[in-house]
């Protein structure tokens, strides 16, 4: 088990995708405790999580609590380390609130993988022999960048509504030409309160 903090020599540390652990937990520490404290704390831990302790030993959780001891013990260790913690802890917020987006997200995404399939469907009825369409060219369709177009084309992919010809160009498939037309519907309701709530320039 890595641990996430990088020591400044690289003592010890984590790769990126490992998960972060919080020193001041693992020694069951509050951010403002005194070094005595730390100390104190480090102590009894040792002893009860050491190897050679044959009723509460744990090799993992002792190197943890080492590690732990000697980033917290050390000032200029400890200063680094709090503030790369404080960096963590906003970056899990971030990603948390976005969160309160997510009904919008997700009806602008249902709406774009409609009308990427309206692109697709118009293609392929008026160019039966030329259906495909470029990612470039659907995006300026759309007009959405391409790398925002990405994970709507992975989904409409993986759910075998469209699918790509030999030049890479999508084309859709007769899934999506059904999807499309149950759902159109739906789609032209919503397009129609958005141009209601929309408010004038």
């Amino acid at each position: 088990m890595q641990i996430g903090w990088k020591s400044a020599d690289n003592s010890y540390g984590m790769n990126e995708q490992d998960k972060a652990v919080d020193f001041y937990e693992v020694l069951q520490a509050s951010p403002i405790a005194e070094p005595e404290m730390i100390h104190r704390i480090y102590r009894l831990l040792a002893q009860r999580f050491h190897p050679d302790n044959q009723e509460t030993g744990d090799p993992n959780r002792f190197r943890i609590i080492h590690e732990a001891y000697l980033t917290l013990s050390d000032p200029e260790k400890r200063a680094k380390y709090d503030v790369w913690l404080h960096q963590q802890k906003q970056n899990r917020w971030r990603l948390i609130s976005t969160g309160q987006r997510a009904e919008d997200d997700f009806e602008f995404e249902q709406i774009t993988r409609l009308t990427v399939l309206e692109a697709l469907h118009a293609k392929r009825r008026q160019e039966p022999g030329s259906s495909g369409i470029a990612p470039a060219e659907l995006e300026q369709l759309i007009g959405r960048p391409r790398e925002h177009l990405e994970f709507t084309v992975w989904y409409l992919a993986q759910k075998k509504l469209v699918q790509r010809d030999d030049s890479a160009q999508l084309m859709i498939t007769a899934d999506g030409v059904d999807f499309l037309e149950q759902n159109y519907r739906e789609n032209l309701q919503r397009r129609r309160l958005q141009a209601a709530n929309k408010p004038v320039e």
